[in-house]
C-alpha cells in the first residue's frame, strides 16, 4: 500500500508540473505577441523645412552645371516600422520659390518656357513604394507631377538615423537623389549654341536633404 501511495503521489506531482509549464508558455506567448503589436503602431512625420533643402542641377552649354534651390516646400510621411521600410511619403514644392541666384534667370524659369509658375504653382510627389535595399540604403518610387504632367520617378535614399533633439522632438534624416527629364514634363525651352549644343540640358538631377519631425 505504501508503494502504491508513493507512486500515485509522484505521478500527480509530474502532471501538475507539466500543467504549470504549459500555462507559463501560453502566458509568455501572449505577452510577446502583445509587445510586437505595440511596436508596429504607425507614426506620422512632417518635414522640418528649416533643417532641409531641395536642390537641383542641370547642364549648361554642355560644359558645366547650374544649380538652384526651391525655398518653400512641405512634406509628410507615415511609417509602420521603426526603420521606415514601407513608409508612404508625399511632398509639395512651391515653384515660385525657385532660386538660382540670378533674378533674370529665375524669372525665365517661372515663365511658360519652363515651369509656367502662374498657371502651375506647385510640383507634387506621391510615393508608391519605399523599400529598404541594404543597410541604410532605400529606393523611393512614386509619381511626380509638374505642369499637370505626371511621371514615375525613382530616388536613391540614404537614411541617416533617428534622434531626439534638445527640445524633446524626435527627428529622422534622409538624403535623396533622383533624375528627371524636364522635357517630359513640358519644360521644352531648347535654345542651341552656335555649335548646335543645348544651352540647357534635358536631364535634371534632384538632391534633397530632408529632416522629418515625428508628430506629437
Amino acid at each position: 500500500m505504501k508503494k502504491g501511495t508513493l507512486l500515485i503521489a509522484v505521478l500527480s506531482a509530474s502532471l501538475l508540473a507539466n500543467a504549470q509549464t504549459k500555462t507559463t508558455t501560453k502566458t509568455t506567448t501572449k505577452t510577446t505577441t502583445k509587445t510586437t503589436a505595440v511596436a508596429a503602431a504607425p507614426t506620422k512625420w512632417g518635414v522640418d523645412a528649416s533643417h532641409s533643402t531641395v536642390k537641383f542641377a542641370v547642364s549648361h552649354l554642355a560644359v558645366s552645371e547650374v544649380e538652384g534651390t526651391f525655398k518653400v516646400f512641405s512634406g509628410s510621411m507615415q511609417a509602420n516600422s521603426a526603420d521606415f521600410n514601407g513608409a508612404t511619403v508625399s511632398f509639395d514644392v512651391d515653384v515660385n520659390s525657385i532660386n538660382t541666384d540670378n533674378e533674370m534667370r529665375d524669372k525665365h524659369l517661372k515663365s511658360d518656357d519652363f515651369f509656367n509658375a502662374e498657371k502651375f504653382p506647385k510640383m507634387t510627389f506621391t510615393s508608391t513604394s519605399f523599400r529598404k535595399t541594404s543597410g541604410n540604403n532605400y529606393v523611393l518610387e512614386g509619381n511626380l507631377t509638374v505642369r499637370d504632367v505626371t511621371k514615375k520617378v525613382s530616388f536613391a535614399v540614404t537614411y541617416g538615423g533617428t534622434v531626439k533633439d534638445p527640445y524633446g522632438n524626435i527627428k529622422a534624416g534622409f538624403k535623396a537623389t533622383g533624375k528627371m527629364s524636364r522635357k517630359a514634363y513640358g519644360l521644352k525651352w531648347s535654345a542651341l549654341t552656335e555649335a548646335g549644343g543645348a544651352v540647357v540640358g534635358d536631364e535634371v538631377t534632384m538632391n534633397l536633404r530632408l529632416e522629418f519631425a515625428q508628430a506629437k
